[in-house]
């Protein structure tokens, strides 16, 4: 269907018809309105509610939830450059001075002409080559100064951003469906996610057996969930399969939104049949027709690839009705695109996007699979714990369990960045240490290592000898490494701005309490702290996690605990006691600062 901007109502009403003017596609519709107008107008937003039949606030709760949807007008070149720690500390900061100088806009600007507009995001998951940034839906990595100029010249001169690919990275990188610069940077390739994979066997084992049977043999590898979260991915199934419904539906969690984990895009570029078919082998196990793969907003990029990989499947049998002959067995797989937000990672309010829906956390219970996805009985599973099922199904239980530890069985994708000479993608056994990860990654002079992410944790090198299980430093896969030049205490404030601009906002212990945190850190940092704020932050930090409604809130605290931990000497070193036994909270130079702008003279201030 062929689309105008002339007559902006009879635009949307074509828009939401294409959508079945159904309440439930609200975040496709809005999606599609961005497609066309460069933003969500405001009017729109009522013409979307009369069609769909839904109050305009609701359309609006939706519109004005996602980072990627805006009522702002962007360019017909939207800049997004990541800011997260690993881009910022490859040199963001000077790439994006070069955007400013090139456009002569600042971020959060747009040219007078409409054609160009600059705005930063948040991890897009490039870490592993950065600084990156997303022009309209193309990735560009590795930027330089000089790169950056280049891109806005080129892009003047041909108006056109798939002229811009220089070179096409590997793999499936180079797909014609694909095309991206992107590379996977497979630096360690292990026995299940990148081992033998005959496609389509695994599949054709689990129909021989009982849905029953598929998940006993799951239970028995002892296959816990790879998304971070940890749960037995057989019991999900079992709960699941139990749960009293007329329809079920399995989910693919790929919104990989945690900064510095990139380990997803690859298998959805690599293992694109190997995840499917992981997907189809849960469907039989827990009596689920419709699958949904929640793709995040940033690997746009992938869709059409994806796409033809399920038709494919589909006229292959693999999909549709009576997968690979097995009558009854009815089930297909439809991708859900996200539109930018970190929260949408835990599995309620992935369910809530899927909807059409803000995402926002549900109360627990009833549990996913006991009432999820539109009322049925939903499994949300990570993209890696689809292959690895496919891998135990193929290759037995035992094989699976022999490789890890006890509690944290089979191998682990990591994502590796930061300050270290071959940052990428390693599978390794679950058991590997720290220390023995930062020989493998080619780390030297380490300071620090985020484990999991922002909401992981900071281990200092008298901890590089834990290991990565469930029982010790757990992980969804990120693993950023700091050299001995970094401060550490910059880090931690580039997580917790991370978590206030990410919160979703419904409860106050992680609406207010981040901001608190982060108010308290940079009194700190300014060399206007006390002893006892410390205390506070700990304090502070510990009721956020005991008191946030989901597992955002829970974790956002977990890196400034851990750097108090580990890291004391930092903050101590900043604390400054003065003569009458007290350290000053209010610097008023500083707050006489624009003052003084205005009157060109400096103030007179009464010092000892």
């Amino acid at each position: 269907m062929g689309y105008s901007k002339n007559n902006i109502s009879e635009q949307i009403a074509v828009i939401c018809k294409d959508y079945g003017n159904d309440r439930t596609k609200v975040l496709d519709i809005l999606r599609k309105v961005q497609d066309i107008f460069s933003c969500v107008p405001d009017e729109s937003l009522s013409l979307i509610a009369n069609e769909i039949s839904l109050p305009r606030v609701e359309v609006h709760a939706v519109a004005s939830f996602y980072a990627f949807l805006t009522n702002h007008q962007r360019g017909k070149f939207s800049v997004k450059l990541c800011n997260d720690i690993i881009d910022m500390l490859s040199g963001a900061e000077k790439v994006a001075k070069a955007f400013e100088e090139e456009l002569g806009i600042k971020f959060g600007e747009m040219t007078k002409d409409g054609m160009f507009s600059l705005e930063y995001t948040a991890c897009i998951g490039m870490s592993d080559q950065a600084p990156a940034a997303i022009i309209n839906d193309l990735i560009y990595t590795n930027l330089s100064p000089d790169r950056a100029r280049e891109i806005i010249v080129n892009l003047k001169q041909t108006m056109d951003v798939s002229k811009l690919a220089y070179q096409y990275g590997d793999g499936n990188n180079s797909h014609p469906s694909v095309r991206a610069m992107v590379r996977n940077q497979i630096r360690k390739p292990g026995e299940v996610i990148f081992g033998q994979y005959n496609r389509s066997e695994a599949i054709k084992k689990a129909i021989s057996l009982s849905p029953a049977e598929v998940i006993r043999e799951i239970k028995a590898s002892r296959l816990r969930g790879r998304g971070g979260a940890g749960f037995p991915t057989g019991m999900k199934w079992e709960f699941t399969r139990n749960a009293t419904a007329d329809k079920k539906t399995i989910i693919c969690n790929a919104d990989e939104g945690e900064p510095g984990t990139f380990k997803d895009r690859v298998i959805l570029t690599e293992r694109t049949d190997m995840l499917f078919e992981g997907m189809t082998i849960g469907a039989y196990a827990i009596g689920a027709e419709e699958g949904i793969i929640y793709l995040r907003a940033e690997y746009s990029y992938l869709k059409k690839y994806l796409e033809e990989i399920l038709q494919k499947r589909r006229d292959e049998g693999l999909l549709g009705k009576d997968i690979v002959g097995k009558k009854d067995f009815n089930f297909d797989i439809r991708i859900q695109m996200g539109a930018g937000s970190y929260v949408c990672g835990e599995e309620t309010a992935l369910i809530s996007s899927c909807e059409g829906l803000r995402g926002d956390p549900k109360n627990r219970p009833p549990f996913p699979a006991q009432k999820g996805y539109k009322g049925t009985p939903t499994s949300v599973n990570n993209v890696e714990t689809f292959c690895c099922v496919v891998q135990i199904i193929n290759k037995g239980p035992a094989w699976f369990a022999s490789m890890g530890t006890k509690g944290s069985t089979g191998t682990k994708l990591l994502s590796i960045c930061g300050d270290c000479s071959a940052p990428g993608v390693y599978e390794v056994n679950y058991g590997i240490s720290i220390e023995d990860l930062l020989k493998m990654a080619g780390a030297q002079n380490t300071l620090a290592v985020q484990v999991g992410g922002p909401s992981g944790f900071l281990i200092a090198p008298s901890q590089f000898k834990r290991i990565i299980c469930y029982d010790d430093l757990a992980t969804g896969g990120s693993i950023m490494i700091f050299n001995n030049t970094r401060n550490i205490l910059e880090v931690v404030d580039n997580f917790v701005d991370f978590f206030i601009d990410e919160s979703c906002g419904y409860c106050t212990p992680c609406r207010v309490g981040n901001v608190l945190l982060k108010k308290k850190l940079n009194q700190i940092m300014e060399g206007l702290g006390e002893k006892h704020d410390i205390e506070y932050l700990q304090k502070l930090g510990t009721s956020i996690q005991t008191f946030s409604r989901c597992g955002l809130g829970q974790t956002s605290p977990r890196t400034i605990l851990s750097s108090i931990e580990g890291f004391r000497n930092e903050y101590d070193k900043l604390l400054k006691i003065h003569a009458h036994g007290f350290a000053p909270t209010f610097d008023i130079n500083k707050a006489l600062g624009r003052s003084e702008e205005i009157i060109g003279r400096k103030s007179v201030i009464f010092e000892e």
